[in-house]
């Protein structure tokens, strides 16, 4: 696994993506500094002199999946880079088994957390648009719609079983894109079933 970056090809970066192969294909207890190096191609010592320790590794690896994901979401809000959801997923595509892994594990808080945040942005945009009220704070809405959108990244073995193709394959990649549209654009609750159902809720 390398950046998807082309000129981000230093030392630090080399082991940076190194450790995300790591973490995603052992887990980060049972990674090591030097597996790490080994697959960079650099010292322990290097590893240790960039980075410390294997959290702060860890660390750096959630930043960068961050900071590729607030430069996307940039893009697009400047009509460059396609939709938010589209740039959520370029963003962390070549990181995917890490990710997994890791939202698996109860890590990559400062991804999730940004997600959340930067949903909350666009649902807020979309709310002035609305003749309804939301039912819910947008917090609580960006939150939930950040879990379901990464539940393909966990489940994403199950996923492909059922699909019959790997989901994150172009083929599989397709197949979510037309499954999510026709989901969202035909939903299984009317708006009066939905408000009949908040109702009896309170």
């Amino acid at each position: 696994m390398r950046s998807s970056d082309p000129d981000d090809l230093t030392a630090r970066a080399r082991i940076r993506d190194a450790a995300m192969q790591q973490f995603g294909e052992v887990g980060f207890d049972r990674a090591t500094i030097r597996g790490i190096a080994e697959a960079a191609g650099v010292s322990s010592g290097l590893v240790r002199h960039h980075f410390g320790s294997k959290q702060e590794l860890r660390d750096a690896c959630d930043a960068h999946l961050v900071k590729l994901l607030r430069g996307l979401n940039d893009r697009v809000l400047a009509g460059t880079g396609g939709n938010h959801v589209a740039a959520a997923r370029l963003a962390v595509g070549p990181y995917q088994t890490y990710l997994a892994r890791a939202l698996a594990e109860g890590e990559a808080a400062p991804l999730f957390d940004e997600m959340v945040e930067l949903s909350a942005q666009w649902l807020a945009a979309r709310d002035t648009e609305r003749a309804d009220p939301p039912a819910a704070d947008v917090k609580v809405r960006a939150a939930v719609s950040t879990a379901m959108a990464l539940s393909i990244t966990v489940l994403h073995q199950h996923v492909s079983r059922a699909l019959g193709v790997d989901v994150f394959s172009p083929e599989g990649d397709a197949l979510l894109a037309r499954a999510l549209i026709d989901l969202y654009s035909h939903p299984m609750l009317s708006l009066e079933d939905a408000r009949t159902a908040l109702e009896h809720l309170s």
